[in-house]
């Protein structure tokens, strides 16, 4: 049984909560918040309540662009709630644990960015990951610990798994949220259609197989580099810019994984037609017609693939979604993702997996969705039936 804020009496108590704030950045700042008013009810909650909160976040990853200090997330927090977020700079030592001793009642401080430390980079299971120096520094200003950080449940880390080992461990409101929606699937209306695109072309072949598998899809509609993928699998030759793209990627080897789900699963779709750059304009290319050689990769399904995959979401019952259909931040190639989305939010029921997918219907402004979520790998596991390691920590 996991424990939720609704069995937390936090009055006065020193509250560690884990969030995932990771965001794109520009040269003044945040570019987009979204990540970060996703915990606003969370936070808002236990400091109206008294709580005295300690955040622990993290933002990108060593050696990346984005890789940097907390200082603009604090003032954004700031803003975001009624309650006063100050910024810490340290995240586990002398300072860290002073600067949460003297937090008042619903008062909260953001420490420094996890990633900062080498072992928060790195996997450990929950027992060794509550040895770790984040943890052991910082658990002695900590009276419980909340993760609402869902978007990062299937990562091990010591953050994220080791603090539960030597605290009481609660998941906040987007964790409850996010585990109502997408562990319970097989309990939505059907028929039920996945959309699977994007990039994440290993993940998202494990996810097919895991719900044609267990019967929990009707139809599973491909799209983007993964439907790219399954056509290679299929025996279309998509030209040498297609498939040295999908090689480049490190592809090469799910065209196999891809082409034992096609022999075996005739709800298994793929696309009829693809888009390319040519001259600098969309061009049209029903599958049959391939290959032509272009310098482009297809970048988007066509307007056939659209028409037959909208008919297939229009009956459904629940739509899943996860990955664009093309690149959708090229307009000329937003058509495919912009029209599918648009008839997938008119099922009865639909969810959005996260990552790409929910910057892809903010950015094309597309809403009505039953359930965003704020998590693209974590989603995408939890879809796959696998276990997520955070999940597994909370658990009594």
């Amino acid at each position: 049984m996991i424990r939720t804020l609704d069995d937390l009496d936090c009055e006065g108590v020193a509250v560690g909560v884990r969030i995932d704030i990771n965001s794109p950045l520009s040269e003044t700042g945040l570019a987009d918040d979204a990540r970060l008013r996703a915990h606003v009810e969370t936070l808002s909650e236990l400091l109206e309540r008294g709580a005295r909160v300690a955040i622990l976040a993290h933002q990108g990853r060593p050696g990346d662009d984005d890789f940097s200090t907390l200082a603009a997330h604090a003032d954004r927090l700031d803003e975001l709630l009624s309650f006063p977020v100050d910024y810490c700079d340290a995240t586990f030592s002398a300072a860290a644990r002073e600067r949460v001793a003297g937090l008042d009642g619903g008062e909260a401080v953001l420490l420094e960015n996890t990633r900062f430390y080498a072992e928060e980079y790195m996997e450990f299971d929950p027992e060794r990951a509550a040895d770790t120096h984040l943890v052991e520094g910082l658990v002695p200003a900590l009276d419980v610990y909340v993760n609402d950080a869902f978007a990062a449940a299937h990562r091990s880390q010591p953050s994220l798994v080791g603090f539960p080992q030597r605290l009481p461990g609660y998941a906040g409101r987007v964790m409850e949220r996010e585990l109502d929606v997408l562990a319970t699937i097989e309990e939505t209306p059907q028929p039920r259609v996945y959309l699977l695109g994007g990039a994440k072309v290993g993940d998202s072949i494990g996810v097919a197989r895991s719900v044609l598998e267990r019967g929990l899809a009707d139809t599973v509609l491909t799209a983007g580099l993964v439907g790219n993928v399954c056509l290679l699998a299929s025996g279309a030759e998509l030209g040498t810019a297609s498939a040295e793209f999908v090689y480049d990627q490190g592809y090469w080897d799910e065209i196999d994984r891809a082409g034992e789900l096609l022999d075996a699963h005739d709800e298994l779709r793929v696309p009829v037609d693809v888009a390319i750059e040519r001259d600098g304009e969309r061009h049209e290319i029903p599958v049959a017609e391939l290959p032509q050689e272009t310098e482009t990769p297809a970048m988007d399904v066509g307007s056939e693939t659209v028409a037959a995959y909208s008919e297939v979401l229009a009956d459904a019952g629940t739509v899943i979604l996860n990955g664009p259909a093309g690149v959708f931040e090229e307009e000329t190639f937003a058509h495919g993702t912009r029209e599918l989305y648009s008839t997938a939010s008119e099922a009865d029921h639909s969810i959005v997996g996260g990552g790409d997918t929910a910057a892809a219907i903010r950015r094309l402004g597309i809403d009505g969705f039953s359930h965003v979520s704020t998590g693209g790998g974590a989603s995408l596991a939890l879809l796959a039936g696998d276990s997520l390691p955070a999940v597994e920590a909370l658990d009594e």
